[in-house]
């Protein structure tokens, strides 16, 4: 199995880019200069219905250069990595900035660069496996998906993501940061007659080794996906009321990233992506004071978490990253917003000014963006619940431009009567507005009710990005909520 570690990276690109002689090699007067060096190689297995579908390594490298001039940042990348090429982009970046300058909605100094050095490791135990090995988990894995004769489609992936990123500037800035980024997919279709329904796990994305695909652990979950989407052909429909809301922690996930995470991006506020990926109905005013969910709704910023999958030592600005409450108790505290923004809007932010690759300029990002634990067992959310529903994994979801009213499908879901789980019911989703939903939280498990998750394709900016996010919660329980069926 070919899975490039830094080494094996370095073997092939050449002799290792010496980054404080290409920093001294640029001819340009600007007030501050920063080179971003990142190298990735991206491994995709996939196994769909017993058949290899994608086997291979992409290998990605480059260097971001950044300067500051006139109170203006200007960008430019290159994938040469000589020191003539860099010094070109520098020159090139110099221009867009000097420029832009002529335009200046806000004039920036180098404080929105702060002077950062260290080191960040994701935690690993096994950084390699066979080929082989991870060849018979995965194909062992989809004969177990395709378990039942009612499955009709069944696919396995794995998804593993080895990155270096080097950072140096010239007001002393001096950072590595080195990721392991692994991703496991999997999923059953199962169809009777007209009646399809699927099960999946494929937001499990986290920082971690090869260790994620230990056969056992894989083949239970398997066994788990296949079972759900047979039993799904013939439950009955979701019922169309209102009615307490059970939230599973992988549906969680999206809950956060969507009617939080992405309104509180300072520059979205700020208007920077409305006629892109939208505005927010979360005002600059709003913050101290906006009561954005109910007393026990706690969200944290938390990219300090070795697991989880957007944790990092520090920004692409090369602010240190640090764990902050955005809402505590209930109000909106913080914005998800980088140096940059903090300045423009006079609001507290985090370090999350960040790119997705070494060809973008970062922007406010999401990175794990978290709801902390309660005090409630699962056993005592639904004990608690007179009618209601569980539901579990996302399977659709909308919401508008301005991420307030919404609309989320889940795969599976069971009534809730008297305190008890009944029957599991198909089709399931449910609908609200942002602030009075959250209001509606109810109880917050506890610690064992926590699980992490990630998603590698939050797209925002232009051009685009898609960023790794995390997200971690507990199972939540929310009052009245509309309910209603319907694929």
């Amino acid at each position: 199995m070919l899975i490039l570690t830094s080494a094996s990276i370095k073997k092939i690109y050449g002799k290792i880019m010496n980054l404080k002689k290409a920093l001294e090699n640029i001819n340009i007067q600007a007030d501050w200069i920063g080179l971003r060096e990142v190298k990735e190689s991206t491994t995709y297995r996939i196994i769909r219905d017993l058949n290899p579908e994608s086997n291979n390594t992409v290998l990605d490298h480059g260097i971001m250069v950044e300067v500051l001039v006139n109170g203006q940042f200007g960008y430019f990348a290159t994938n040469n990595m000589s020191y003539d090429a860099i010094n070109q982009a520098a020159k090139n970046a110099y221009t867009q900035a000097l420029n832009a300058s002529k335009y200046s909605l806000y004039p920036f100094t180098k404080s929105v660069r702060p002077k950062s050095v260290g080191k960040y490791q994701s935690p690993y135990q096994k950084k390699n496996i066979p080929l082989d090995e991870l060849m018979e988990t995965l194909i062992n894995s989809n004969k177990v998906l395709r378990g039942s004769k009612k499955i009709v489609s069944a696919i396995s992936m794995a998804r593993i993501v080895d990155m270096e990123m080097n950072f140096i500037s010239t007001n002393g800035s001096e950072f590595s940061q080195n990721f392991m980024y692994v991703g496991p997919g999997f999923r059953a279709i199962a169809q009777d007659g007209n009646i399809v329904q699927s099960r999946s796990y494929t937001d499990q994305c986290m920082q971690a080794g090869m260790e994620v695909f230990e056969q056992e652990r894989v083949l239970s979950k398997c066994e788990t996906i296949c079972k759900d989407a047979v039993e799904l052909l013939s439950a009955d429909e979701c019922p169309t009321e209102k009615m307490d809301l059970v939230l599973h922690s992988d549906q969680m996930l999206l809950q956060i990233h969507e009617s939080i995470g992405h309104a509180l991006e300072v520059d979205r506020i700020l208007g920077d992506e409305r006629n892109y990926a939208g505005w927010s109905f979360v005002n600059l005013e709003d913050f101290g004071k906006l009561k954005y969910g109910s007393d026990i709704m706690n969200i944290t910023f938390d990219p300090t978490i070795p697991e989880e999958f957007a944790s990092y030592g520090f920004d692409d600005s090369g602010l240190k990253a640090t764990k902050e409450f955005i809402i505590k108790d209930g109000v909106l505290l913080r914005g998800l917003g980088g140096l940059e923004s903090q300045e423009r809007s006079n609001i507290d932010g985090v370090a999350n000014f960040r790119a997705c690759s070494w060809n973008r300029a970062p922007i406010d990002r999401m990175a794990n963006l978290n709801l902390e634990p309660g005090d409630s067992s699962f056993d005592e959310i639904i004990s608690s619940v007179e009618k209601g529903i569980y539901m579990q994994t996302n399977r659709s979801w909308s919401i508008d431009d301005f991420r307030n009213k919404f609309q989320f499908g889940c795969e599976y879901a069971q009534l809730i009567e008297n305190g008890q789980i009944t029957k599991t019911v198909k089709n399931p989703n449910y609908r609200a507005v942002s602030t009075p939903f959250w209001n509606s939280l109810k109880m917050v498990g506890n610690q064992d009710t926590f699980d992490v998750y990630g998603t590698p394709y939050c797209g925002k900016g232009e051009p685009n990005q898609g960023v790794r996010v995390g997200h971690a919660s507990p199972t939540c329980l929310f009052n009245n909520i509309e309910i209603f069926g319907g694929a």
